[in-house]
């Protein structure tokens, strides 16, 4: 059996060489002319493929996000409602910005901003709320955007693990991830939906006066290299080739974890499909350790996400929350382990991964008796 990895890079280079190798050819031949050709042409595809008004690839994740709080022209030090339960570099950006992050708790089935968590939240200072659509699945945006058509709030997408997920309106009208608020931003980082090998990233508008800012401030930022965006003009064409492989493994993963509850497998909703970009089961908190320790030990990689609610990180809040306050964040974070997924996972190694993770959990939790 091929060793397992948690991503699939080198693989999907090896399914596109051809291509790449010639977007690649195409931009050297082109080095001495520095006029931006490749990075608007990859900005088009991005609007084209998200249906946004306005799309500008950047350098990194940080630059993208913001641009798309730049081009919303929020009051400094006005507060941002986002998910406790998220990357770290989501609340940096606030802070960069001179925003203040304020954090809600999330669904303890699909793990994105629970709605009512946020409206209590919302204070005279609060101008944004900030879901992040985690894993592949889109947040609950049809409350979330009442929420702030409510409070009179801008909404900012974190689409970056959600690239190619679809939203479904309740009268059947589909958008995708990145097109729900009036801002945006997304990755292509190293483990994110196209697996890019760089750290490009994209800020994202989807009214025209927020559009028109982004495309005054873009020259700002650090913008994307020309072979980075080459490779990504390729990867946008292919994106939604990823999906389907990635949602068999799921179902595979979904019929085998189902016959025990010591492992919860990830929820998926009736508002929107769920690209798996992460594939994260649900364990007794006692046990998520250790099960990472023993798929470590047989050879199988898994992750954490994430180690530390934002809310109980010092550096955003000042102690002004206490353990306990968002408690399904706060069970996540002790509960939650990811297993490889991606689309070039073999039948044996899918079972490999299983029998492990039930062995241990069945074992454990027969001790636990």
């Amino acid at each position: 059996m091929e060793d397992i990895k948690m991503t699939a890079t080198k693989a999907q280079y090896a399914k596109l060489k051809a291509e790449l190798d010639a977007a690649f050819l195409a931009v050297m031949e082109q080095m001495g002319n520095r006029d931006g050709k490749t990075v608007r042409e990859l900005a088009s595809e991005v609007e084209n493929y998200l249906q946004v008004a306005q799309a500008a690839p950047c350098a990194t994740g940080p630059d993208a996000l913001q641009l798309a709080f730049q081009a919303l022209q929020l009051p400094p030090g006005a507060e941002v409602i986002l998910p406790a339960f998220a990357s770290g570099e989501v609340a940096d950006g606030i802070l960069k910005a001179g925003l203040q992050p304020v954090f809600a708790d999330v669904n303890k089935d699909t793990f994105t901003l629970c709605p009512a968590s946020a409206e209590r939240m919302v204070s005279a200072k609060t101008a944004a709320i900030l879901p992040v659509h985690l894993f592949g699945q889109c947040a609950q945006m049809k409350e979330l955007t009442a929420l702030a058509a409510k409070y009179n709030l801008s909404v900012i997408e974190d689409a970056s693990q959600a690239l190619g997920a679809i939203y479904v309106w309740d009268d059947g009208k589909e958008q995708r991830a990145g097109s729900l608020g009036h801002t945006a931003y997304t990755s292509f980082f190293p483990g994110k939906p196209l697996l890019d090998s760089g750290e490009g990233a994209a800020a994202l508008a989807n009214q025209q006066e927020a559009a028109d800012r982004l495309r005054q401030f873009a020259g700002r930022v650090h913008q994307l290299d020309a072979l980075e965006a080459a490779m990504l003009r390729v990867k946008v064409s292919h994106a939604d080739a990823y999906h389907a492989p990635r949602q068999e493994i799921a179902r595979f993963y979904n019929n085998t974890f189902a016959e025990t509850e010591l492992v919860q497998a990830p929820h998926t909703t009736g508002y929107s499909s769920h690209t798996y970009q992460q594939y994260a089961i649900k364990v007794p908190p006692a046990m998520r350790n250790g099960l990472k320790q023993y798929l470590y030990d047989n050879y199988i990689p898994s992750a954490i996400y994430y180690t530390e609610p934002l809310h109980l990180q010092e550096k955003y809040t000042s102690g002004l929350y206490q353990i306990g306050d968002l408690p399904v964040a706060e069970m996540l974070s002790q509960s939650l382990l990811a297993l490889p997924m991606h689309s070039e996972l073999k039948e044996e190694q899918l079972v490999y991964i299983c029998q492990h993770v039930l062995t241990y959990v069945k074992q454990e939790g027969e001790v636990k008796k």
